[in-house]
């Protein structure tokens, strides 16, 4: 890429990791301090899950949402605000009857899911494209529940990150973007590598999902775990924008934790900029994803 590098930061996503690494931030003050922190340290956009600040589990209450994002507005960082819509997509079958939903299933209207986006208005929200096995969890979004979740992302003038785990999701994405349920002539993708059982976080992997993508798409990618950081080179190389953070990844070295998001954003410069690259400011964010 000749252009700028944007670095897009994934604060604490929504898996039980708050205890393996204590940098995971849990309360929203946490969550949107680390936001700011990563910010300063080179990302221009931060991507937010919340938590349940007494159990630290995933949560979808908006009045979390809502706290985080005040919370970075009121402090003036200028950071490009992307909220997540993936929660509310579990669906796993009772093994003996798998007509019926297990305890463990959380499966949520589009109006709920949204709900945090319309109140909150970020810059940018996550639309996951994928139906897959999540890990060992069934992630279950059937085409008109994302073809209302866009409408309603859009009414809102939210901008959809379509978030692809395999070469299928792109095809999915792809036909949303031509059929113009996603009305965007700058379309972003995140290629999301890596993850059980998704597509592998190989460069050779970005690079077949790349050449699926629309030629006025832009799109970023990133690998989880130890992947992190080769998938950010990897993006660079190949004409891409990058996303680290304790949602991917613990640790920034091998058996040495992260102390923080920022820590990890400033690995990711080092890198981009080592590549003979330059990293997006906000400004150069926003003109690139046409915000």
């Amino acid at each position: 890429m000749s252009g700028p590098i944007i670095i897009s930061c994934a604060l604490t996503g929504a898996a039980d990791s708050a205890g393996a690494n204590p940098a995971v931030p849990v309360t929203p003050e946490e969550i949107a301090n680390e936001a700011i922190a990563a910010n300063k340290a080179g990302a221009a956009i931060v991507h937010i899950h919340v938590r349940n600040p007494e159990t630290g589990k995933a949560s979808m209450d908006p009045k979390l949402y809502k706290e985080v994002v005040d919370r970075i507005r009121d402090a003036g960082a200028p950071v490009i605000i992307n909220l997540t819509t993936g929660p509310g997509a579990r669906f796993v079958p009772e093994l003996d009857n798998p007509s019926q939903a297990a305890a463990t299933t959380v499966m949520k209207t589009a109006e709920e899911r949204v709900a945090h986006v319309v109140e909150n208005k970020p810059d940018i929200c996550s639309l996951d494209v994928a139906t897959m096995n999540f890990g060992d969890r069934p992630m279950v979004n059937a085409p008109d529940m994302l073809n209302k979740m866009a409408t309603l992302i859009q009414d809102a003038g939210v901008k959809p990150e379509l978030e692809v785990f395999d070469t299928g999701h792109v095809r999915l994405a792809n036909h949303m973007v031509e059929t113009g349920v996603i009305k965007d002539d700058k379309p972003l993708y995140q290629l999301c590598l890596g993850i059980p059982w998704g597509a592998p976080a190989t460069a050779e992997m970005m690079m077949a999902m790349r050449d699926m993508l629309p030629a006025n798409a832009n799109w970023a990618s990133f690998g989880i775990s130890r992947f992190e950081f080769p998938m950010v080179a990897s993006a660079v190389l190949l004409g891409g924008h990058c996303r680290v953070g304790l949602e991917d990844n613990l640790y920034i070295s091998r058996g040495e934790l992260a102390s923080g998001n920022a820590q990890l954003v400033s690995r990711a410069k080092e890198i981009i900029e080592s590549m003979g690259s330059e990293v997006a400011n906000e400004k150069q964010a926003r003109e690139i994803l046409g915000l």
